[in-house]
């Protein structure tokens, strides 16, 4: 399947990659159903295809991050005190 970038065909890391944006816009499009789904069992199959499409992209950012091609920072300590204290403040803004 060429790209069009000197008529080669898609690398393997070029692959994970749109796989896992297409994950991403699943997860993305399934929840905004699922968050406007009123009818029970409909909303228990929105539930699982979003549990499967958030595993999968997952499984997808595993693979990709074991071979070095989706690389993510440890946050510092103090950065996830930051944010724990801003969720504090927002989830409970009177305390």
């Amino acid at each position: 399947m060429p790209n069009n970038i000197a008529g080669r065909g898609l690398t393997d890391r070029e692959m994970l990659q749109l796989c896992l944006e297409l994950e991403k816009g699943r997860c993305r499009s399934i929840s905004n159903t699922l968050l406007e789904t009123t009818h029970q069992p409909l909303r228990e199959i929105y539930e699982q295809c979003f549990e499967n499409a958030s595993s999968n992209h997952y499984k997808l950012f595993e693979i990709m991050n074991n071979r070095g091609w989706y690389k993510t920072e440890l946050a510092s300590k103090e950065q996830v005190e930051k944010v724990q204290e801003l969720m504090r403040i927002n989830l409970h803004p009177g305390d």
